[in-house]
């Protein structure tokens, strides 16, 4: 059983950790556990009972009605909504519930549906990435078993590499562009879905993966001549150094543009110097991507 934090709900659900507690002293549906000196902690059963509540308040019912509700009436209404954002919300709920109790063959089911009758490409966008931006938190406070994360990973990640290999853009760009994880990084599907992105809008890709040497990034721009380089940054171990890696990164390529994208960039509040650039968000990447 996975123990979350109040901030983990905060998080997934995108309900308040205030309004949480509130919900807590005034509702029956939601009793925290508590450690030994009284902090709250929740498992799976209330992360999900969270999730679902949260989305049925977000679309209309009163919390004070959901309360009176049985689990069936809950599934019920969920199923019973029809707003299209909802229904993506309630896949990415399912998703997270997969994971969390490592049911992969409905993880895998959940998604096959959706891309069956959505196609690839929504599902990355409307399905994937969401997902991947609601729990890429439990991944850098570890508060999901490195097991769960790999066994989900895969899943996506092979469902990413359909998406770039059967992409065709009608939109051609002149620009190429280097994509790489730096040493210590190691959670590709950010950068995977960052390259589905750029080939979808035409931009040629050179795709060198996790966990690359900088010396090695080096080689290959002064072979090549990318435009830029990409890099996103979901977590890093803990001896990486973002301030170090930048420095280091002008020291070897000093006339290389690079981007940078992902949890690293959120918190990084220094300026950077010529050439180096941090997108702190999906809508910064693709207005990037725009650009091009």
């Amino acid at each position: 059983m996975n123990a979350f934090t109040i901030k983990d709900l905060e998080n997934l659900s995108g309900i308040k950790a205030h309004t949480i507690r509130i919900w807590e002293q005034r509702y029956s549906f939601l009793k925290p556990n508590r450690t030994d000196t009284n902090i709250r902690y929740y498992s799976n059963d209330q992360l999900k009972t969270v999730l679902n509540i949260s989305l049925l308040n977000k679309y209309g019912f009163k919390i004070s009605h959901i309360d009176r509700m049985t689990d069936s009436e809950i599934q019920e209404k969920i199923l019973s909504l029809t707003n299209a954002q909802a229904q993506q919300e309630r896949v990415i709920n399912e998703l997270i519930r997969c994971m969390m109790e490592m049911e992969l063959g409905q993880f895998e089911e959940v998604l096959n549906s959706y891309v069956h009758v959505r196609g690839i490409e929504r599902t990355i966008m409307q399905i994937i990435f969401p997902f991947l931006e609601r729990i890429g938190i439990l991944w850098i406070t570890n508060h999901i078993n490195p097991a769960q994360e790999h066994l989900v990973s895969n899943i996506i990640r092979q469902k990413l590499v359909v998406g770039i290999e059967t992409t065709v853009s009608h939109i051609k760009s002149d620009k190429t562009l280097l994509l790489f994880l730096p040493e210590g990084e190691h959670h590709e599907l950010g950068l995977l879905f960052a390259w589905y992105l750029f080939k979808s809008r035409g931009v040629k890709i050179l795709y060198i993966g996790a966990d690359t040497p900088l010396k090695d990034v080096a080689f290959v721009v002064k072979a090549k001549q990318p435009d830029y380089l990409y890099t996103h940054l979901t977590t890093v171990s803990n001896h990486f150094n973002f301030e170090r890696f930048l420095t280091k990164f002008k020291l070897l390529m000093p006339s290389a543009a690079l981007v940078v994208s992902g949890q690293v960039t959120q918190v990084y509040k220094k300026k950077t110097e010529e050439h180096i650039f941090l997108k702190r968000s999906i809508a910064e990447v693709m207005e990037f991507i725009a650009s091009l």
